[in-house]
Order: C-alpha cells, then sequence, then structure tokens
C-alpha cells in the first residue's frame, strides 16, 4: 500500500462525501417546501410505494436509527399522514400505514422530487450513470466486509 494510493483513495472518499452532501442539500431543499422534513419524506416515501411496515423494520429501510423511528412516526401521525395499526398475529408489532392525506402528499411531492435528482444526474450520460452504479455497489459491498 503505497502513499500514493493513500492519498487517491482519500481523495475519492472526500470527492464522494462532498458530491453526496451537494446533492443531498439540493433534494432537501425541495422536500422541505413542503412542510415536511427528509426523514418523514422518506417514511412516506417508504409506506406509498411498499405498503404497511413494521415500525420495527422502519429504520433498516430508510437509514435511520431505531430509537428515531418512533419520534419521526409520532409526528406524521400528528400531521395526519400515517397511521399505526395493530397486527393481528403478532401484539408486538405495530405498523404504520400511510393516510389517504399523506398519499396526497406523495403524489403531489414525489413526481418533482423525481424530476430534480433526474436533473442532477442528467450531467452524466447513461452508461456513466450505470458505471457508477456498479462501481459503488462495488465500494459499498466491500465497505460491508469491515
Amino acid at each position: 500500500m503505497s502513499e500514493e494510493k493513500i492519498k487517491q483513495a482519500l481523495k475519492l472518499f472526500i470527492v464522494l462525501s462532498r458530491a453526496y452532501k451537494a446533492m443531498n442539500e439540493q433534494v432537501n431543499k425541495y422536500i422541505q417546501m413542503n412542510d415536511i422534513n427528509p426523514t418523514e419524506f422518506a417514511v412516506l416515501e417508504l409506506l406509498y410505494h411498499k405498503g404497511n411496515q413494521p415500525l420495527q423494520q422502519i429504520g433498516g429501510k430508510i437509514l435511520l436509527a431505531s430509537g428515531s423511528i418512533t419520534y419521526v412516526v409520532d409526528k406524521l401521525e400528528q400531521k395526519g399522514l400515517l397511521q399505526r395499526l395493530a397486527c393481528s398475529q403478532d401484539r408486538r408489532v405495530t405498523y404504520a400505514q400511510i393516510t389517504d392525506k399523506g398519499k396526497q402528499l406523495i403524489e403531489k411531492i414525489f413526481p418533482e422530487h423525481e424530476k430534480h435528482i433526474y436533473e442532477l444526474m442528467s450531467v452524466l450520460t447513461d452508461d456513466e450513470q450505470n458505471t457508477m452504479i456498479e462501481l459503488l455497489k462495488k465500494v459499498g459491498l466491500q465497505a460491508k466486509k469491515y
């Protein structure tokens, strides 16, 4: 492991981190204009596209610490955007379900959200996007080994 290779790996990490931060800030600006925060949006988007989810599993699916899920779900419930449902087969399990009001909000926000992401990524050709997808998967799988 040469010093040059270490420097290059560090540079790549910094460039990747800064690119993610810049893109995330742009995407989050639009979400926050709709009176919800990015975490609330992620929960609603998950429920909208994947259906009811056990509260215990939401954190892992949207990359959020499990302790924060209760707080986010409480806020969304107070806003009338989701509701809790007890599992009829297992009393230990509670599901989150998006409400009609939550569906209307996601249906309003999501098309512009995905268009915004498309525009951010349009600097890359289709082939470049596919290459990045494969390379980032490779890096992610390597990181999971540690």
